[in-house]
């Protein structure tokens, strides 16, 4: 996989693009949407950053944002795939016993060979800023 630098200039507007963990389509469903939508825009809030358009797709989403300064950019990801993972992981272990989200679940489960506190993973660890 290539590694993408990451170097925000003053005024630019990043396009960030990233994908969920094995390309699961999460955002087919209504309410992680929502939740995903309430997330940025907390986030969006605390940072003080300018959301330009924002598009979310089944399996990945694009965001043109401004953040400011610059530099904030990687900490403004940082936060809002934390807390839309922890929030999603959460709904989906609640309600385990369901199909979809039992499924889901297991397909988020991180294989015993990561070296993480962690036992689910929503997003790709890395996203790709163009621009």
């Amino acid at each position: 996989m290539p590694i993408y630098g990451r170097h925000f200039q003053p005024g630019q507007l990043p396009f960030i693009t990233t994908s969920t963990y094995r390309r699961s389509r999460l955002f087919a469903c209504q309410r992680f949407c929502w939740t995903f939508a309430e997330t940025l825009h907390r986030v969006r809030q605390e940072t003080g950053f300018l959301l330009i358009g924002w598009v979310l797709m089944p399996d990945h989403f694009h965001l043109l944002i401004q953040p400011q300064p610059a530099g904030n950019t990687v900490r403004f990801m940082q936060e809002l795939k934390k807390r839309s993972a922890q929030q999603i992981i959460a709904a989906l272990a609640r309600n385990q016993d369901h199909p979809r989200c039992g499924t889901m679940l297991a397909r988020l489960r991180l294989p015993p060979s990561v070296h993480s506190d962690a036992h689910y993973r929503l997003g790709q660890r890395r996203y790709v800023p163009l621009g």
